[in-house]
């Protein structure tokens, strides 16, 4: 990229990252007047009750339902237990579909004074909130401090802004903790439905600075909300994680995976397009050459997918290399393969939604046996033409994978595509991978061997070697005990994940 990684972030002034809406940010470092307890319950989304001007906000960070329009009843809606009482102003103040019990008409014996109370306290309402509007202006036309939503809304001299879409998710969020390490500014997008906003905490607590790190809700299926994103954001570059990536799921859902996968990617390259950004690092995958006749696979193997996963990781790649053609777009292409491991420093782990348990990693499912959170492992295909009779994959350390992409960013070229393979160059069996998760997490687990999973294919693992010689990249966490010891860590210190809110 033209600006080298990195900036200066030296403001020592703390704010609470933004709790969003789609595309719709609440950033405390623009209201330096406001306390932190209001701060707090407004990122909670728990004055929903007492501030109805603020409207579907979502409650982004406090796990509670979604916030509805809130709006003072008539008497006869009252009277004929049309609402439902809102959690702190019953009578007053409700909310339709709260889930709340239905107001008794015996609650309403006083009703003509409720009636009679009802214009003062929103006139009262009212002036609070012009009162708190004035304040901010107030505070904004005195602070010569550059607001954070300005930071993110303007390119700066030598700081790269990098969208990472699917921020919240399992790798998404372990790139989003490297390059904030690496000081680039970062803005997370992600519609929660499989990422987990614990994830965002955390980094929020590790990077509180304004202009540091933002957080938006946001589905990249819409393409209103994309486009509000790039117009209101100067970003310089793309790494594109998101996407449902399950093999097993993707044969029972296919709809649902050419939309999630191509039909996103293409939503996303049109908005980069239009708003003139110029780096796309996209995350793809060995899923797309299917079950090659040689091993190892090159970046030149035929890419011959044989599940609809692959299938539209591949068409997404055929997008973005035929409109590459016609652009001066830089673009790299990370196909990768079986990734483990969590931080080293024990911040992020892996913590997918519990029902898609039996659709995720391999190492989650080892986890869960030995946590006692399933009863065992089950074992899905003994009879594949490979040493012991299971699959053999190339596992990646989720580490090594991030740092492969942060290279990739730094050597991104305009009007170049770059393809490359991201793997250790050694296969090793379901087998093993088992022993070496049992000796990590000293459990004997319980193994169940079954029939073949549909989708799945023998033998998968990487020459890397491409890779090492343009982009310097090799891996360094290749030992399987030693990378599981690491996760397992993490999966201990977080039985529930990340501690009870953990999704949205």
């Amino acid at each position: 990229m033209e600006r080298s990684g990195g900036g200066n972030f030296n403001d020592s002034s703390k704010a609470s990252a933004s709790s969003v809406s789609e595309g719709a940010l609440f950033d405390a470092s623009q209201y330096p007047f406001l306390g932190k307890d209001t701060v707090d319950e407004l990122e909670l989304g728990s004055l929903k009750d007492e501030v109805e001007c603020v409207h579907e906000i979502g409650g982004a960070f406090g796990g509670e339902e979604e916030l509805h329009e809130y709006h003072l009843f008539d008497k006869d809606e009252v009277k004929s237990n049309k609402v439902v009482s809102g959690p702190r102003h019953p009578g007053i103040v409700g909310a339709r579909g709260s889930g709340s019990e239905p107001f008794s008409r015996e609650m309403f014996l006083g009703m003509d004074y409720i009636e009679k109370q009802r214009t003062s306290n929103l006139t009262r309402k009212i002036i609070f909130v012009a009162g708190i509007t004035a304040l901010f202006l107030f505070m904004l036309n005195r602070s010569p401090v550059t607001s954070s939503s300005t930071k993110f809304s303007q390119h700066e001299q030598g700081v790269i802004h990098v969208l990472v879409t699917g921020g919240a998710g399992y790798i998404g969020s372990h790139a989003a903790l490297r390059l904030l390490k690496d000081s680039y500014r970062v803005s997370l997008v992600d519609n929660l439905s499989r990422g987990n906003i614990g994830a965002v905490k955390i980094l929020q607590e590790l990077y509180p600075e304004p202009g540091r790190l933002q957080f938006i809700y946001a589905d990249l299926g819409d393409a209103t909300a994309v486009n509000k994103i790039f117009s209101e954001n100067a970003f310089d570059a793309v790494m594109h994680f998101a996407a449902v990536a399950y093999v097993g799921e993707s044969t029972a859902e296919p709809l649902r995976y050419y939309h999630n996968i191509t039909s996103n990617t293409l939503l996303i390259l049109k908005a980069m397009a239009t708003h003139g950004v110029k780096t796309l690092i996209y995350s793809s995958t060995c899923a797309t050459y299917g079950e090659p006749k040689e091993m190892p696979i090159i970046e030149t193997t035929p890419q011959v997918p044989i599940n609809p996963y692959g299938k539209a990781k591949k068409m997404a790649e055929d997008i973005i290399l035929d409109f590459s053609k016609t652009s001066n777009m830089a673009v790299m292409i990370l196909r990768y393969f079986n990734v483990i491991g969590s931080d080293p420093e024990g911040r992020l782990g892996e913590s997918p939604r519990p029902e898609l348990r039996e659709q995720g990693r391999i190492s989650g499912a080892c986890f869960d046996a030995a946590r006692g959170i399933i009863p065992g492992l089950k074992i899905r295909g003994t009879d594949y033409n490979t040493t012991d009779g299971t699959c053999v994959r190339d596992y990646i350390d989720v580490t090594d994978l991030i740092d492969a992409h942060v290279k990739a960013l730094a050597h991104a070229v305009p009007r170049k595509v770059g393809v490359y393979n991201v793997g250790t160059g050694k296969g090793s069996s379901v087998k093993e991978f088992v022993e070496a998760c049992k000796k990590a997490t000293g459990v004997d687990i319980k193994v169940d061997y079954l029939s073949r999973r549909p989708g799945d294919y023998a033998e998968v693992y990487s020459d890397p070697s491409k890779i090492k010689n343009e982009l310097n990249w090799t891996a360094k966490y290749t030992n399987l005990e030693q990378s599981l010891s690491v996760a397992w860590r993490w999966q201990k210190a977080h039985r529930n994940g990340y501690d009870n809110n953990n999704y949205f």
